[in-house]
């Protein structure tokens, strides 16, 4: 039984034009120029120009009058968009760059990748057919980082199924062995351990600080990766020289053989270009989006004739004028809004900088990590008025370039912690603090956790073991065994 009934409810909903302006605070300028040009290709009412005078223009008067028209004659009018002095037009570059600004050109080399490097020498070895259909298999299966991670039975298995190649694990070892003599040295191995000794047979092994090497990767490789030296020097009976002269010619071996190859392909190379610029000068500081190679851009000046044409016209009993006048209007009214909305990210980003600029003035003037002042993301959402998201969209893959090195928005949000005497400090003040105590430290005896704890608190600052913990690992330094030296 089908009823009918009136519901009210009320949504909110968000426009096409903050939808898109949305989208494109989130782009970087490496980004924005390819999106651009894309609404270049896709919307002929759009296009590049230089800064002219207004190309319509239209009297307060004509204006009430198209109101008028439009509320008694239909949805949409012709005049609204001839005689429009709101048209928008907005240049990207105009006092967006630096005068030092120069443009180069990067060169690229494209080669041969890591595994048709490897497929190039096996192809040069005495191999009878089905050993080349073996070490072709044996080739595909090592990783970016030059190793098999792939167990032998299961590779003899696959074979046979796969490829209907009937093996064993012996000649699997066979054909793995010629594959381990290939460059780059290491390639091949199964295990860190079975790396590091392929890499050290390939040298001199009469050479004694080799030999001891090798004999401590064989027998002592567990002591030797805990750090254990005192096991070692009782095993092996060597002495503390021999000792360190050995552990010396093991970290010159590169436990990633894969890894330092030049492939243009599987490497992932980012090209970072700063969002904004900061240049210092006599009053302080000049900030300057980074808009170089961004295409001005302005309302096409035909689709304007275009309707100036069909308002000639009577375009009102023609169904065919009518739909050519409404895709016109589309076109400018979206290419209206686009422009629109680049300005309103062009200005965005500009509030929120200039935010993050006064706020962390004296890390600016000195570029020291320890004048940096805590600061989150609502900070600046308060000193703009934007809302926190909003924050946090500008801050996202967005870099600057300053007077001492180019760094990431995020790099000037960190949180705060207070000390003895109630002022509080940013935590990337106490991580530069405990960088410099690990830096400091008697290798033999490294500092634990604890003792780190004891020394900033001695300082002033009131911290627990595992936000030191906390702080140690993201700064990608080991626990204090790892890094025991002799």
């Amino acid at each position: 039984m089908l009823r009918q009934r009136l519901q009210q409810k009320l949504l909110q909903k968000l426009s096409p034009q903050q939808i898109q302006m949305i989208k494109l605070l989130e782009v970087p300028t490496l980004h924005i120029e390819e999106r651009i040009k894309k609404e270049l290709e896709d919307n002929p009412a759009l296009e590049e120009g230089v800064e002219e005078e207004a190309i319509i223009t239209a009297s307060e008067e004509e204006e009430e009058r198209i109101e008028e028209v439009d509320r008694d004659r239909e949805e949409f009018t012709i005049d609204d968009y001839i005689d429009d002095d709101e048209t928008p037009e907005y240049r990207l570059q105009s006092n967006n760059y630096s005068k030092d600004d120069k443009r180069t050109e990067i060169p690229f080399s494209v080669g041969s990748s890591f595994h048709e490097h490897l497929e190039s020498q096996l192809g040069l070895r005495y191999l009878t057919d089905k050993q080349k259909i073996l070490g072709e298999y044996i080739l595909g299966n090592i990783d970016e980082d030059g190793y098999l991670r792939r167990e032998l039975e299961n590779i003899v298995d696959d074979l046979a199924f796969l490829q209907n190649v009937d093996t064993t694990e012996e000649e699997i070892e066979e054909v793995l062995a010629v594959i381990q003599d290939l460059e780059p040295v290491g390639v091949g191995a199964r295990t860190l351990q079975e790396c590091l000794l392929i890499q050290l047979r390939k040298r001199d092994t009469t050479d004694p600080n080799i030999a001891n090497a090798v004999k401590i990767l064989s027998s002592c490789f567990e002591e030797f990766s805990k750090r254990h030296y005192d096991k070692i020097i009782a095993k092996l009976e060597l002495d503390e020289a021999g000792l360190k002269s050995a552990i010396e010619e093991i970290l010159k071996l590169n436990p990633k053989p894969g890894g330092g190859y030049n492939d243009p392909y599987n490497r992932s190379v980012q090209h970072i270009i700063p969002d904004f610029i900061l240049e210092p000068s006599e009053e302080g500081f000049e900030l300057h989006l980074n808009s170089r190679n961004m295409p001005e851009l302005r309302l096409n000046a035909k689709y304007n004739e275009m309707l100036k044409t069909y308002s000639a016209a009577d375009s009102g009993n023609k169904k065919e004028m009518r739909e050519a006048v409404q895709f016109v209007k589309q076109k400018i009214d979206s290419a209206r809004w686009f422009i629109d909305a680049i300005k309103q990210r062009q200005n965005t980003l500009l509030l929120t900088m200039n935010a993050i600029l006064n706020y962390q003035n004296d890390y600016f003037v000195e570029g020291d990590e320890t004048k940096l002042r805590p600061m989150v993301l609502k900070d600046v959402a308060e000193m703009t008025g934007l809302d926190i998201s909003t924050v946090s969209r500008v801050a996202n893959s967005k870099y600057i370039q300053t007077h001492f090195g180019m760094l990431p928005l995020k790099y000037f949000f960190s949180e705060g912690l207070q000390t003895d005497s109630g002022e509080e400090v940013s935590t990337r003040e106490i991580k530069k603090i405990l960088e410099e105590c690990v830096n400091g430290e008697d290798k033999r005896k490294p500092l634990t956790d604890e003792k780190l704890t004891n020394i900033l608190q001695e300082k002033g600052y009131q911290i627990a073991r595992r936000t030191v913990a906390k702080y140690r690992e993201q700064l990608n330094i080991p626990v204090a065994r790892l890094r025991k030296e002799i």
